[in-house]
């Protein structure tokens, strides 16, 4: 997916107080089983209910617990807040989970580690991942969707007026070789966008920086607070998925096998990370940062703090389906809104089965729905 805020944060500072530098941007990638299924209701439904009032953790016998590992896509922050939290806070253990998070990074593939079976379960990054999953016979599935929002954004300078997604087309858009193969694929379907106006994004802010009238891609978390912060002025931000780019984000993914032969497993998994980020994003998630920034010293609280905003603010990860059935929410119309847009763009092939890229199993059971704030 896109690089996270430690390396983001580090060579965009590099671009403008030195020159070049690099702004990654690559998160994580998701992947499905067999054609959905009607929700099922859960394993053990009694303690479920219990777990979502938070207060006082139950302290089960740590041998008692189930060894979960859970793999990121990139290294420790806020976009993985939620199970981090889950963590901290001790709603794994409630659970009856002891689960370990293997933060991801620039050297680790963690999916590959999923695979070949070291770990359980894995932070995946975008719909497209899942696909691709399907068209290579990987033996894989998402059993939810954290990010009910790809946070997929083009930045633009103040001075370009840009006030809709249209308007940037005469622009110079700096995309990286990962972006032009996905999202502009469906700019230039869906909008009209143009090849000739690209030119590489290598992962160095200056030439945006340098040039009012360009683009440069980024995640709505994290980008354009690093752009204001070291550049001083704010730049115009444009969700692509605003704008109809409808695929899910950061996704729980897990082997077919393990939701064959564990599926108790998986939905205890799924319903605890569920309260972790309800908790983190409108609790106290003092706990979950402690955690993140002790995997990753270079975070900083002003940054953690603004990732959580544009979270809420966007609706990045409580918004449409995960309003009524709790966030992590997938929809087979969703999947199939999404399909027929990036098949249409050439970004996946028509006769691909994409119904086996996810499952509706362990989902949109409105686990932890009492703890989003009434107002």
């Amino acid at each position: 997916m896109s690089p996270g805020f430690l390396l983001r944060t580090l060579t965009v500072c590099l671009a403008i107080m030195t020159g070049p530098a690099a702004l990654a941007s690559e998160h994580g990638a998701p992947a499905k089983p067999a054609a959905p299924e009607k929700p099922a209701v859960p394993d053990k439904p009694a303690a479920a209910e219990k777990q979502v009032m938070p207060g006082k953790p139950a302290k089960p016998d740590k041998d008692s617990l189930d060894k979960v590992s859970f793999g990121t896509n990139w290294v420790a922050e806020a976009e993985h807040g939620g199970f981090f939290q889950a963590v901290a806070d001790g709603t794994y253990k409630n659970f009856g989970l002891d689960v370990a998070i293997v933060p991801g990074g620039p050297n680790v593939n963690n999916r590959a580690l999923l695979i070949a079976g070291k770990l359980d379960f894995f932070m995946s990054a975008n719909t497209l991942q899942s696909f691709d999953a399907v068209a290579n016979n990987v033996p894989v599935v998402a059993v939810a969707a954290i990010f009910q929002k790809d946070p997929q954004v083009l930045l633009a300078h103040p001075e370009s007026k840009v006030a809709k997604l249209t308007d940037l087309k005469p622009l110079t858009l700096f995309v990286s070789k990962e972006g032009v193969a996905s999202y502009f694929q469906w700019l230039k379907s869906e909008y009209g966008f143009s090849e000739a106006k690209v030119k590489p994004y290598t992962f160095n802010a200056q030439p945006f920086l340098v040039d009012q009238q360009s683009a440069m891609q980024g995640y709505v978390t994290s980008e354009p607070f690093v752009i204001e912060k070291q550049a001083k002025f704010k730049p115009t931000v444009v969700l692509l998925a605003d704008y109809g780019f409808d695929g899910y984000s950061t996704l729980i993914e897990t082997r077919r096998d393990l939701t064959d032969k564990k599926p108790d497993l998986v939905q205890r998994f799924v319903d605890a990370s569920m309260i972790g980020w309800y908790n983190y994003l409108y609790g106290d998630n003092a706990a979950g940062n402690a955690m993140i920034k002790m995997l990753n010293p270079e975070m900083s609280d002003d940054m953690l703090a603004y990732s959580v905003a544009k979270m809420k603010e966007f609706g990045i990860v409580d918004s449409g389906d995960a309003l009524r059935d709790g966030i992590g929410a997938m929809s087979d119309a969703r999947y199939a809104s999404f399909f027929d847009k990036m098949s249409r763009a050439g970004a996946v092939r028509r006769d691909l089965d994409f119904r086996k890229a996810y499952t509706l199993r362990f989902a949109n059971k409105g686990i932890g729905l009492n703890l989003r704030p009434r107002n």
